[in-house]
């Protein structure tokens, strides 16, 4: 690795950003993490739409890659709460991209594989996106706003994740272990999924980083796909902890037939290409699940 950099990495406080603090810091990296509503001590409480804040707030720290992880990330919320999240999940990249440019800094925004409709899996960074539900949307439209804004940004779409959770809320992955442990519960044994470990990721966004703040000149920019390979649905992913925590799962009742959205439409397969990103170089291994969740569940 080279020189080390300085990071401001956006929605610190949350699941993934979290990871990405603890990655890039075990690298040795001056790391800035801002959070607003579960901002701590150790976190700068930024509201990211306060554009002139956020100006203020850059320009201080001079930061020479940004990642941004905050956004509302909840199908659901965002379908009813639109406003507030088309803010924050479509004009804030924009923004944090433009600032990001005129500091001369590297800057990488996490999108979602919800950007697809889920019928012509796997997706090339190539496919034409094509969202079924208004979160999908408004980070679609976050993206466009990245890509218009910055020549030396990146856009990582990544799909459902999972790991070390402060609440089991934080990951519709960490959820399923209550589900578990109660040992009852209706669970979707159709749509296939691809978990991915928030540690992996972070490893990715930062690698991208260290190359693209480099001494080689080499700027990774566009859009690229992460995620983890191996196929589940949430029955399945059930199964694997109910193993692990040595816990009868025959109260789990599998649901074989599409469910009633709750009220966000869901694609049924977004399955992400990682062939972007190992064309440039950048490492894609994936802890396998099962070996991540019971170190995690039996620490």
């Amino acid at each position: 690795m080279g020189s080390k950099i300085k990071i401001v990495v956006t929605g610190a406080s949350g699941l993934l950003g979290r990871a990405v603090v603890k990655e890039a810091e075990a690298r040795g990296h001056t790391v800035i993490g801002t959070a607003f509503s579960r901002a701590t001590a150790k976190l700068a409480k930024l509201d990211l739409s306060d554009a002139s804040a956020v100006s203020s707030f850059l320009c201080e720290h001079k930061p020479q890659a940004i990642i941004h992880c905050a956004a509302e990330k909840r199908p659901d919320v965002a379908e009813q709460n639109q406003a507030a999240v088309e803010q924050l999940n479509s004009q804030v990249p924009g923004r944090l991209a433009r600032e990001a440019y005129a500091l001369g800094a590297y800057f990488v925004y996490v999108s979602t594989d919800y950007v697809f409709d889920g019928t012509r899996p796997p997706y090339k960074v190539s496919d034409t996106p094509n969202p079924l539900n208004f979160y999908g949307r408004t980070k679609l439209a976050g993206e466009q706003a990245v890509r218009e804004a910055s020549d030396r940004a990146a856009i990582l779409r990544v799909p459902v994740l999972y790991g070390e959770a402060e609440t089991p809320g934080e990951s519709a992955v960490n959820m399923l272990v209550d589900l578990v442990r109660s040992s009852s519960g209706k669970v979707d044994a159709l749509q296939p999924r691809f978990p991915t470990c928030t540690d992996d990721v972070a490893h990715v966004l930062v690698d991208m980083c260290e190359v693209s703040v480099g001494s080689a000149g080499e700027v990774i920019s566009g859009v690229f796909h992460f995620s983890a390979k191996e196929e589940m649905t949430k029955y399945q992913m059930c199964q694997v902890f109910a193993r692990i925590l040595k816990i009868d799962d025959s109260g789990l009742v599998p649901i074989t037939e599409k469910p009633q959205e709750p009220v966000a439409t869901r694609p049924d397969n977004c399955q992400l290409s990682t062939e972007a990103l190992e064309e440039v170089g950048i490492s894609v291994h994936c802890v396998p699940f099962s070996e991540w969740w019971t170190k995690y569940l039996q620490a």
